[in-house]
């Protein structure tokens, strides 16, 4: 071993461990077992037994283990936005599409456009911008990559704006967060506005985490104030979409529901990092109406995440005489919109995803290449220009039950092109605000 360092070999590595034992011990606290010390044992610990601990220690040891139950925060409730609880719906094991026969996958094909006839397939294109981020735009330090991740958030604020959301008395909360990128445009944008909060919600770091349990109503600031809130996020992949509507929609709609909101406060301190508040003068609120939720607008992504269990829109696809197998089977086939387009998927994800790297790392580039080249594509059955015309229809009605679920609920919601194909092949973004505070479309 080298000077100072534990004794104890490590077959595995081949070389010996490179902790640093006690003074006066040849081995190291996990290696101390092979050392005599009045004869003391050491034993696997019960809450994780990669590591020991001496049996005499053990209660002390539990009480400061990194692998110990840390207290919950006081937002988190257990699977709250998760959506269905009764499994019995679920099918055992899921068929890969790949093992269907033609005939099967004709029916289905059959099934797709039967349960699409009707439905609004031609999207408006509300490509928009925003002043907040006309210097940035022009800058000609930003590369293609920085360029098309400001024009995609240039054109979320521009729909915010056209919503009349980008006002004063409200909370942002922006779901799948990342570094807040979407928040800190939004931030620019209300530089002069009054009492504007932000949350910002992220995922744990394990991949495809999603937040179940986030209940915004008990954090703290909107559980004393009970503000308005927008919800927003850029690229919020599969089912992070739904959990995100189930929280707005049932978690913080049901909280504020018959109660008044209070004025924002001036200025407040937020507890951590989980709300931001912005600069703030006055305590007055000036906006339109008390609606718990005051609008939504999530740019849609990766469609093939989507789950049937968080899945908002099952009682759209009952409705269809469709259920979780053909959900399935829809979800996988929606990868389809973007396969068969090898290089402008690589050059569309790569743009997506450069930017946030600390938590998105390539994310969408990874999923979209073994959706598009794998079994799931078909190769021979069906050529490129039917997959990606298939795989558009499968968006849609996954999208559309999001909006009857949203109408439902008493908003007003649509679908729209937010961004050129050039700049993101994920371009749709989901708009809703309440009713009785539709603002009429621009005449253009």
């Amino acid at each position: 071993p080298e000077p100072g360092r534990c004794a104890h070999f490590v077959l595995r590595k081949k070389r010996f461990c490179r902790m640093i034992p006690a003074p006066g011990r040849r081995f190291c606290g996990e290696h101390g077992h092979e050392e005599e010390q009045n004869d003391r044992k050491r034993i696997p610990c019960p809450l994780d037994p990669k590591h020991t601990v001496y049996e005499d220690q053990l209660q002390k040891h539990l009480k400061k283990c990194n692998s110990r139950e840390k207290p919950k925060p006081v937002y988190f409730v257990q699977d709250i936005n998760a959506g269905l609880k009764d499994v019995s719906e679920i099918p055992e094991k899921q068929v890969p599409l790949s093992s269907l026969s033609i005939e099967e996958l004709q029916n289905l094909i059959t099934r797709l456009k039967k349960a699409s006839n009707g439905l609004e397939l031609h999207l408006k294109e509300q490509i928009l911008s925003h002043q907040a981020l006309q210097e940035a735009l022009s800058d000609p330090k930003n590369g293609e990559s920085a360029f098309k991740h400001l024009k995609q958030q240039a054109s979320i604020l521009g729909n915010m704006e056209r919503l009349h959301l980008l006002g004063p008395g409200r909370c942002f909360v922006e779901f799948g967060a990342g570094r807040g990128k979407l928040s800190h445009w939004v931030d620019i944008a209300l530089e002069n506005v009054e009492s504007v909060q932000f949350l910002l919600v992220e995922r744990a770091t394990t991949r495809f985490k999603v937040r179940g349990y986030c209940s915004i109503s008990k954090v703290p600031i909107l559980e004393k104030k009970k503000l308005p809130v927008v919800g927003i996020g850029k690229h919020l992949c599969g089912a992070a979409t739904d959990l995100a509507l189930r929280c707005l929609i049932e978690s913080y709609t049901t909280c504020c529901d018959g109660k008044d909101e209070e004025p924002a406060p001036k200025r407040c301190r937020a507890a951590q990092t989980e709300v931001a508040p912005h600069k703030s003068a006055g305590n007055e609120s000036t906006t339109e109406d008390h609606k718990p939720v005051a609008g939504i607008v999530i740019a849609l992504c990766c469609h093939h995440k989507c789950d049937w269990t968080h899945y908002v829109g099952r009682e759209f696809f009952k409705s269809l005489g469709l259920g979780p197998v053909e959900f399935h089977y829809f979800q996988r086939m929606s990868s389809w919109a973007t396969c068969g387009m090898q290089e402008t998927t690589g050059k569309a994800s790569t743009s997506e995803d450069s930017e946030d790297q600390t938590n998105d790392t390539e994310e969408h580039e990874h999923t979209l290449s073994r959706t598009a080249g794998g079994s799931d594509t078909l190769q021979g059955t069906l050529s490129v220009e039917e997959r990606k015309e298939l795989g558009c229809l499968c968006k849609r009605l996954i999208d559309h039950g999001r909006i009857e679920y949203l109408q439902q609920h008493g908003y007003k919601a649509a679908l729209q092109y937010y961004t050129e194909a050039a700049v993101s092949l994920e371009n749709v973004l989901l708009t809703a605000v309440p009713n009785p505070s539709v603002i009429p479309e621009p005449t253009i």
